[in-house]
């Protein structure tokens, strides 16, 4: 059955850092993350004479669509309407959801049977971490088991609600961007190697004190593992983003958030984004309202209170 209309939702996610960059330990990468609520990509699709986009990062959205109708063997006599964006390139995931979006929603429209798994195959994401994946399928708190010598799709090794009273702040600079695209690949090409010390240093932390944290709703311990990953992660991604993170006025806002009472202490994927945890909506708005007084004098930035979003992608019909 075709549709007259799909619609999809992909929701942001933040990208909480790698358990091991080298595979010293037999697979690369390994990734945590979080699914977001409030920030998300949406579309609908419609029939059209020919392929058309419009909306935020149409541009993108057409270019998907259209290699994916043709890996797909289908017309692409449709309207592609993107009615929200994440945006792009602040380390949110604005690639694979876009991807993941028109994937799930030309899968539906025309039955094609497909898993968010084989979309995924077929727009080339998961190269490295799976977060964006696992909360397309999923939602909630991800941990995905990178990519060993066979793997397609980095697994899902861990699903986890997020407690619902849990806030995260963001922090935004309007005025960069992170790593992305070939220079994002260079990068990679160039960092050093990672300690297989390190590597396994990390992912006992997450395994024997993050997750149990979450299981427990003790935000605090949640936070210091997060915080420690993030630190010798973005330590050693320093040489290639000028730093643990990627924009000095975040960092100062980070330090500054910390010292209020802030947990989970990072900045998601390259950045420029930094991102903090709370323990309530209430705590988050008061050190919010602090904050953006504290730093009314640097324009480009911008705080923003989120919060987990414990279920996945939509697709609906009309």
């Amino acid at each position: 059955m075709q549709f007259s209309k799909v619609w999809v939702l992909a929701p942001a996610r933040l990208h909480m850092g790698f358990m091991d960059l080298s595979g010293s330990l037999g697979r690369h990468f390994g990734s945590i993350g979080v699914a977001l609520n409030e920030i998300s990509t949406r579309i609908t699709i419609t029939s059209a004479r020919h392929l058309t986009s419009t909306g935020e990062s149409s541009v993108r959205a057409g270019k998907c669509a259209q290699r994916l109708c043709a890996a797909l063997n289908v017309s692409d006599t449709l309207h592609i309407d993107v009615e929200t964006a994440i945006p792009e390139h602040i380390g949110l995931g604005s690639g694979t959801q876009m991807s993941l979006a028109i994937g799930a929603g030309l899968n539906h429209y025309y039955g094609l049977g497909l898993d968010i798994r084989d979309i995924a195959q077929l727009t080339e994401r998961g190269k490295r971490s799976g977060i964006g994946i696992g909360v397309f399928e999923r939602g909630g708190l991800v941990v995905d088991g990178g990519r060993g010598e066979h793997t397609v799709t980095p697994p899902v090794l861990s699903h986890m609600k997020i407690p619902g009273q849990w806030r995260f702040v963001l922090v935004f600079d309007a005025r960069g961007q992170g790593l992305h695209g070939a220079l994002e690949l260079q990068a990679f090409k160039t960092l050093p190697p990672f300690p297989q010390q390190e590597a396994a240093r990390l992912c006992y932390l997450l395994l024997m004190q993050g997750l149990p944290a979450v299981a427990e709703a003790d935000i605090d311990k949640f936070g210091a593992v997060i915080s420690q990953l993030q630190q010798s992660v973005g330590g050693h991604f320093a040489a290639a983003q000028g730093g643990v993170f990627t924009s000095p006025e975040v960092a100062k806002a980070m330090a500054w958030l910390e010292r209020q009472g802030a947990v989970a202490i990072g900045q998601t994927s390259w950045g420029p984004t930094g991102f903090c945890a709370f323990q309530n909506v209430a705590a988050a708005e008061t050190v919010v309202s602090q904050a953006k007084q504290r730093f009314a004098e640097h324009d480009n930035l911008s705080f923003m209170i989120v919060s987990a979003r414990n279920s996945g992608g939509q697709v609906g019909s009309e």
